[in-house]
Parts: structure tokens; C-alpha cells; sequence
């Protein structure tokens, strides 16, 4: 059974930085794509960063893009999300999350993710 734990997450002023990590035991972590994902309260869960299973190749949502980076060490079976110049509306709980298969590349809908972490809230402030 695949596990994921964050981590990383607090209170920021608006226009600092977090890493999170999200660390993964259980499966080979290196054969699955990865994402993180983000819920607001009140909002429903939404895509933020997509990698690719070797790292190569990455997704952003539009609203981060160019100030979150997405990484992965797959010889430490962790994955990072890089998160700088924040704003206020980046406040959440971000989620880390696993293909739900190998043969799953990585993708912006959560339905294809089938291995999901308990959350890291992100505060920040203005």
C-alpha cells in the first residue's frame, strides 16, 4: 500500500517562500508521475503541479507558473514543490498525490491520481 506524507507547510507573509516535500514509501516511487494539488476552504480541490515519473517533464497550473517549481528526487523517493513569491490566494492545504497506475503520465484531473498524502496546510498572509 503506497503512502505519502507532506510536509513543509505554514504561515508566510505575502511574497515569501515554502518548500514542500512530500515523501513516499511503499511502491517504487520512481515508476509513477506525480502531482500536487491544492483546496481552499470553501473551493473544491484543484490541480497546481504535475511531473513526469523520470522529472523531466512538468505541468503548471496558470496561476503559479513562474513561481512554483515542481522536483523530484526519485533516490530519496520525495517530491518537492518549490512555492515563491506568495500570495494570499495561495492559502490551502496542498496535497501531494501518485498516478494511479505506471501507465498513467501525469495529468491536471485528480480522478487520475489513485494515492494521495493527508495534506500540508499553507497559510499566507497579507
Amino acid at each position: 500500500q503506497a503512502q505519502l506524507q507532506e510536509s513543509g507547510g505554514g504561515l508566510v507573509q505575502a511574497g515569501g517562500s515554502l518548500r514542500l516535500s512530500c515523501a513516499a514509501s511503499g511502491r517504487t516511487f520512481s515508476a509513477y508521475a506525480m502531482g500536487w494539488f491544492r483546496q481552499a476552504p470553501g473551493s473544491e480541490r484543484e490541480f497546481v503541479a504535475g511531473i513526469s515519473r523520470s522529472g523531466s517533464r512538468t505541468d503548471y497550473t496558470d496561476s503559479v507558473k513562474g513561481r512554483f517549481t515542481i522536483s523530484r528526487d526519485n533516490a530519496k523517493n520525495t517530491m518537492y514543490l518549490q512555492m515563491n513569491s506568495l500570495k494570499p490566494e495561495d492559502t490551502a492545504v496542498y496535497y501531494c498525490a501518485a498516478a494511479r497506475t505506471i501507465y498513467t503520465s501525469y495529468s491536471r484531473e485528480a480522478d487520475d491520481y489513485g494515492y494521495w498524502g493527508q495534506g500540508t496546510p499553507v497559510t499566507v498572509s497579507s
